[in-house]
């Protein structure tokens, strides 16, 4: 379990909100009624009064960190070598392409696929530009 939470390796820590903020807020609410047994429908469904965007980045962020959590729990089971190819079943195969190192689409062992994708959502998270901090910030799609 020591590996699990080694900084060096796959697992990265929560992103957290900054309590006293509206978004700590949202957080604590959406983690409530997921915690209550009240249906998905409902737990997911905006507060009313509150900005639609500052919701789902409350939730992309949580279920990042999820997401994280999960395979920070199987990442030494799935090696170079025990996951050579990062599929989804026989049938698909998921390459990697990000227009700098790969600027074609390239078939990679399952953990360095995965190590690239949770690298490329994290810098995604973090840009103000896309998820800002400031409560009410989220640009508005065009």
């Amino acid at each position: 379990l020591k590996q699990v939470f080694n900084k060096d390796k796959t697992f990265r820590p929560k992103r957290k909100f900054e309590p006293g903020t509206q978004r700590f807020e949202l957080h604590k609410r959406a983690q409530a009624s997921l915690n209550s047994g009240v249906d998905l429908k409902a737990a997911v469904q905006l507060p009313r009064g509150e900005d639609q965007n500052d919701w789902v980045a409350v939730h992309v962020v949580d279920f990042f960190n999820r997401i994280n959590l999960i395979y920070g729990t199987i990442c030494e089971f799935c090696t170079e070598r025990t996951c050579p190819v990062m599929s989804g079943g026989p049938k698909y195969e998921y390459r990697w392409q990000d227009d700098m190192k790969y600027k074609k689409p390239t078939a990679l062992p399952a953990p360095q696929y995965m190590n690239l994708l949770m690298d490329w959502i994290e810098v995604q998270i973090n840009n103000e530009d896309i998820f800002p901090t400031s409560v009410g910030k989220c640009k508005e799609e065009p």
